[in-house]
C-alpha cells in the first residue's frame, strides 16, 4: 500500500519525508495507458508533488500543483497533490517512450526537455493560487524539485525521486526529501551529503529493503527520528464527476450541444486528470441551464451563472473583439 512517513535527524536540524507511491503509479499508468518513459516521469511527479505538498502546505484542503513544461517529446507533465494524501496527474503525450540511455535507464530528462518547472500552491478557503517556477535543470524531476526548492523556498534540499518498471508494469516506484533546516550544523550536512553519494538508486534500495530502512541508510550517523507513529496512506483519486463534466460541456453553445446529440446520440466525456469516461444523456445534455453571454463574433463563453469569473469586461476575447458583459 502506498504510504509516507516524516522524520527528523541531528537534533532537528534535518527535515525527511518518504513516500512509497508504488501502487499510485501502477494505477496511473493503468488508466492512462502511458509507456515506460512516460509511466517514469508522471511517476515521479505525482510522488514529487505528495513529498512537496508536506514542505509547503498547511491545511489538509490546500492543494499543490507541479507542472512540468518541456520542450521534448511527453510535452509536459502535471500533478496535483494535498496532505490528506490524495494525487492525480497526467502527462501530455502518455505514449512517449525513448530508447534507455547509455545507463540503462528510462531517459526521462529527453522526454521532458528543456522548459521549466512550476509549483503552484491553492489556499483554502480562499485566497488566490500562488505560482512560483524555475528552468529546468534536467528534466529528470528530482533534480529539478531540489533547484526549486532551493532558489524559490531558499531551502537546501537532496531529493530522490524514482520509478521501476519490469515487464512494462511498475514494481517500484517512490521519492525522499532530506532538507537542511536553519539549526542543522555543518558537520550533520556533510555527513548526509556523503550517505546520499553513497547511497545508489532509490528503486533499487525498494527492491531489497523497507522504506524505513532506506530512511535509516540515508541518516546513519544521523539519529533518526520518525515521527509518523503510523504510516500516512496516499491513493490515486481524482474529483471529476458527472456534475463537472456537464459544467465542461457547457462551454459549448446550444447548437453544438444538439448536434452532438443528433449525430452521436449523446456525448462522452473523458477526464485528462484520471481517465475516467463518462457518457451523457441527451437529457442530461439538454438539462444544462444557466444564463450565460457569449462572444457575438466567434461564440466563446465569456460568463456563465453559477461559474468562476473566466473573462472580465474590457478584456480581450480570443477571436480579438472587446469583451463587454453586463452589469
Amino acid at each position: 500500500m502506498a504510504h509516507l512517513l516524516r522524520g527528523l535527524a541531528a537534533a532537528g536540524g534535518i527535515r525527511v519525508i518518504a513516500a512509497d507511491t508504488t501502487s499510485i503509479v501502477e494505477e496511473a499508468r493503468t488508466r492512462h495507458g502511458s509507456a515506460p518513459t512516460a509511466t517514469a516521469a508522471l511517476g515521479r511527479s505525482l510522488t514529487a508533488a505528495l513529498l512537496l505538498s508536506h514542505v509547503l502546505l498547511k491545511d489538509r484542503r490546500d492543494r499543490l500543483t507541479l507542472r512540468l513544461r518541456g520542450d521534448g517529446p511527453l510535452g509536459g507533465v502535471i500533478a496535483e497533490a494535498g496532505l490528506d494524501g490524495a494525487v492525480r496527474g497526467y502527462a501530455q503525450q502518455p505514449g512517449t517512450d525513448l530508447p534507455l540511455r547509455a545507463d540503462g535507464k528510462l531517459d526521462v530528462g529527453s522526454a521532458v526537455g528543456r522548459g521549466e518547472l512550476e509549483v503552484i500552491r491553492s489556499h483554502a478557503p480562499y485566497g488566490d493560487p500562488y505560482s512560483s517556477s524555475v528552468s529546468l535543470a534536467s528534466g529528470e524531476v528530482g533534480e529539478d524539485v531540489a533547484l526549486f526548492l532551493a532558489q524559490s523556498e531558499q531551502i537546501g534540499s537532496a531529493v530522490l525521486v524514482g520509478v521501476y518498471l519490469e515487464g512494462g508494469v511498475v514494481r517500484q516506484a517512490g521519492g525522499v526529501i532530506l532538507q537542511a533546516l536553519p539549526q542543522a550544523e555543518a558537520g550533520a550536512l556533510a555527513l548526509l551529503e556523503a550517505n546520499v553519494r553513497a547511497f545508489g538508486q532509490l528503486t533499487d534500495a525498494m527492491r531489497r529493503t523497507s522504506l524505513l530502512e532506506i530512511l535509516n541508510e540515508l541518516c546513519w550517523g544521523l539519529e533518526f527520528e520518525l515521527l509518523t507513529e503510523d504510516a500516512l496512506p496516499l491513493r490515486f483519486a481524482c474529483r471529476c464527476s458527472d456534475q463537472k463534466a456537464l459544467e465542461a460541456l457547457a462551454y459549448f453553445s446550444t447548437t453544438e450541444r444538439e448536434k452532438m446529440i443528433r449525430e452521436d446520440g449523446g456525448a462522452e466525456a473523458v477526464c485528462h486528470w484520471c481517465g475516467e469516461r463518462r457518457w451523457l444523456e441527451p437529457a442530461q445534455i439538454r438539462g444544462i441551464r444557466g444564463d450565460e453571454v457569449r462572444c457575438p463574433d466567434c461564440d466563446a463563453l465569456w460568463y456563465r451563472e453559477g461559474q468562476a469569473t473566466m473573462v472580465r469586461a474590457d478584456e480581450t476575447c480570443a477571436c480579438g473583439r472587446s469583451v463587454a458583459l453586463p452589469s
